[in-house]
């Protein structure tokens, strides 16, 4: 059986080989009607030329969702607690330290702050929690943090310009950001997600600005409610051009929707699909070096195929997780050795991609 015959979503597979830059609408047409397996192995080559072959990265780090209060009311989320109905919470400088110290003992050096969007948390609370961490820590942990939703809110309680927030916010200890509540940047799914969250341009001028203010991170894309394989395109296309103008993305992250609330439509989304997206990921974003499958979401069965399939790594080890049911691994030893079992050697990396452990070349070759 010949990989490629002369068919259109071929032509594009060979196009992406050649090292070219393929079109939305050639992204859309390999979505809609290209064959997954040639899509996986496309990807799978465009990733070992980004990564080694022989390679798959982990990561350690805890998330600490700081309150659950929240004003944005999200259709898709069961995390938030209404403001003003005494049921949430919110977090002392003390308590965050505890669950980092936890963190710390169990070989995570890495924290992912993240909580709702509560206006009446002063601007002191943010900055003095990231300064107690660092104090009592140590300046080498990394502190990945804030969505952009809670960066527009926290720049609208200063009165001050998102750049000044921001390097206020650095200054403090912040080293990373997330590119969360992205979901699907299209302006018809952002009503039906969240009316009141950040719009697409909203986003990108919050990310953009991030990158520009030396604050690198991730970006993501969920899929499977009522999104259309246009709109999936629409967003990466979104991703990609932004990348290209500040190239502050370390890697990309596609997943699924899991089913939180009654008022939000989640559809089974085949394995079959999830690879399709995740190759395709792989191909259309060609300015990302690195592409992640989220054992936490899609459990290991899937994520070991997605590791042949144009990801080179894992996201994991995640400790604490209380927005989504979590599937993913929550040790190192049992990191390593899922890698090793789906073959590969298993490399530590930083939340900037720094390797920790990169092997002999000799035994990457």
């Amino acid at each position: 059986m010949q990989l490629f015959a002369n068919d259109t979503t071929d032509s594009i597979l060979k196009k992406a080989l050649g090292g070219n830059r393929i079109t939305p609408e050639e992204a859309l047409e390999l979505y809609e009607n290209g064959d997954y397996l040639k899509i996986q192995a496309v990807a799978r080559e465009l990733r070992n030329r980004k990564v080694s072959p022989a390679i798959a990265s982990y990561t350690a780090f805890r998330v600490v969702n700081y309150t659950n209060y929240c004003n944005v009311e999200c259709s898709f989320c069961s995390f938030m607690d209404e403001i003003g109905n005494g049921k949430g919470y919110v977090l002392s400088k003390e308590e965050v330290l505890q669950k980092m110290e936890e963190a710390v003992a169990q070989g995570a050096d890495q924290m992912f702050l993240q909580g709702g969007v509560y206006p009446e948390l002063s601007f002191d609370y943010y900055l003095e929690l990231m300064r107690y961490v660092k104090e009592k820590l140590g300046g080498n942990i990394h502190i990945r943090a804030f969505s952009p939703v809670e960066l527009r809110s926290m720049a609208e309680i200063t009165g001050r310009s998102l750049s000044e927030t921001l390097r206020e916010l650095k200054d403090a200890g912040l080293d990373s950001v997330p590119g969360a509540g992205a979901e699907i940047l299209t302006e018809r799914m952002r009503k039906i997600l969240s009316p009141k969250k950040a719009t697409t341009e909203q986003w990108v001028e919050v990310m953009e600005t991030c990158h520009n203010e030396g604050l690198p991170g991730s970006a993501n894309v969920v899929f499977g409610s009522e999104e259309t394989a246009s709109e999936v395109v629409e967003h990466l296309d979104v991703i990609r051009k932004l990348q290209d103008r500040t190239g502050g993305f370390r890697s990309f992250i596609p997943w699924t929707f899991q089913k939180q609330t009654k008022k939000f439509y989640v559809r089974p989304v085949p394995a079959q699909e999830y690879l399709k997206v995740l190759g395709l990921c792989r191909i259309f974003l060609d300015n990302i070096d690195h592409m992640e499958t989220s054992l936490m979401v899609l459990g290991q069965g899937v994520g070991q195929l997605a590791l042949h399939s144009g990801a080179d790594d894992i996201s994991s080890i995640v400790i604490e997780e209380n927005v989504l049911r979590s599937y993913g691994i929550k040790s190192e030893e049992k990191a390593r050795k899922f890698l090793q079992e789906s073959g590969f050697i298993p490399v530590r990396r930083d939340l900037l991609y720094n390797y920790r452990d990169m092997p002999d070349q000799r035994q990457s070759a």
